[in-house]
């Protein structure tokens, strides 16, 4: 099967069965949406919602974060990981919405990759999630999907190198949601030590599952 062939196919999957997609993170706003991405990095989805609630009580927006201190942050976040360098983050990254943008994250992409904390990944996923743009967040689950589907070769050996063969091969109108139809299917079936091959659908046009 051709590779534009394999994208048609798969992208044809997941539009039937899962039309509607969202990310997982809970939140209210989009600085909480921010707060939970920067959080997520190396941690799930299902641990940030665990602890978001408390810290957004007592820190709903960037004002509020940006008068609290590291440690003050760090109380609420100690059980994601590395808790320290991510707390310092938060506060700093408040601290310069306020101070550059009246507390306010802002949809630019370079302003966005300019937070503290905030890398491409997280960027594309603000852009995507809180203000509709077409933006391929390529976290380790898109990564390693990408290339088990193939959807991408060997030579896509970054996260940037396999953002940029995705956006050039997706529909522009599936972008948003195929970063979450990515995320999802690494999430729970093609996980990263043993892909539930069995009960995948698109066993068939994986070139991986017949390795």
């Amino acid at each position: 099967m051709r590779r534009k062939e394999r994208y048609e196919w798969i992208l044809r999957y997941f539009r039937k069965q899962m039309p509607e997609v969202q990310t997982e993170l809970e939140f209210g706003s989009v600085f909480q949406l921010l707060v939970a991405v920067v959080l997520s990095a190396q941690c799930t989805d299902k641990r940030i919602n665990q602890v978001t609630p408390e810290l957004f009580r007592h820190y709903p927006d960037a004002k509020s974060m940006a008068e609290a201190e590291p440690d003050d942050v760090l109380e609420y976040i100690s059980s994601v990981s590395y808790p320290n360098a991510k707390a310092e983050h938060l506060v700093k990254m408040a601290r310069m919405l306020v101070e550059r943008h009246g507390g306010e994250v802002p949809s630019d992409m370079n302003l966005l990759l300019d937070l503290p904390g905030v890398g491409r990944k997280t960027a594309n996923v603000i852009q995507s999630v809180a203000f509709g743009k077409s933006t391929m967040a390529v976290d380790t689950h898109v990564f390693r999907v990408s290339h088990r589907l193939g959807l991408v070769t060997a030579k896509d050996d970054t996260p940037y190198k396999v953002e940029q063969a995705l956006v050039k091969n997706i529909p522009v109108e599936d972008i948003p949601r195929a970063h979450h139809w990515l995320l999802l299917h690494g999430r729970y079936v093609c996980t990263s030590r043993r892909p539930h091959c069995g009960k995948c659908d698109l066993k068939d046009v994986c070139p991986s599952a017949s390795a």
